[in-house]
């Protein structure tokens, strides 16, 4: 089931922090995130009411911008990251947004393939764009 997060509901806010503590590794991050950036969408997928992935872009206008995916490892490979891009893909049609952007680490092999997989090409290389790794970025054309 994929949930939007709304700032008006901040129990929940802190239990999707807590739960994806590797990608908020500050103490509100999430929260701050969803406060100061009115571009910010955050929206999670449960399994048996247990939180199992989270999925933040930003809602720019014409266009979004995917910040993060991310899926417990008990979840991985399962086809719940395929669950939230295509969630993402299909608010960017009805919004009738142009593009969709994103950067992920060239060594990211398998979510360079998801993204592929769901018509994303890259565009550039950032040299360093990770102290230990270029990061690509990649673009999905919507219209």
């Amino acid at each position: 089931m994929i949930n939007q997060l709304t700032i008006n509901n901040m129990e929940f806010i802190l239990e999707a922090q807590n739960t994806f503590y590797e990608i908020y590794k500050q103490k509100n991050e999430l929260i701050n995130t969803m406060t100061s950036n009115p571009y910010v969408k955050v929206c999670t997928y449960s399994v048996d009411k247990k939180l199992a992935a989270i999925i933040q872009y930003q809602d720019i206008y014409d266009r979004f911008e995917l910040d993060n995916i991310y899926v417990l490892k008990e979840y991985r490979n399962k086809g719940v990251a395929s669950i939230l891009l295509n969630y993402m893909i299909e608010e960017g049609k009805n919004k009738k947004i142009t593009n969709i952007t994103l950067e992920v680490r060239e060594d990211n092999i398998k979510a360079i393939n998801l993204y592929k997989k769901y018509g994303f090409i890259k565009k550039a290389i950032r040299s360093n764009y990770y102290k230990d790794c270029n990061g690509i970025l990649m673009e999905k054309e919507m219209m």
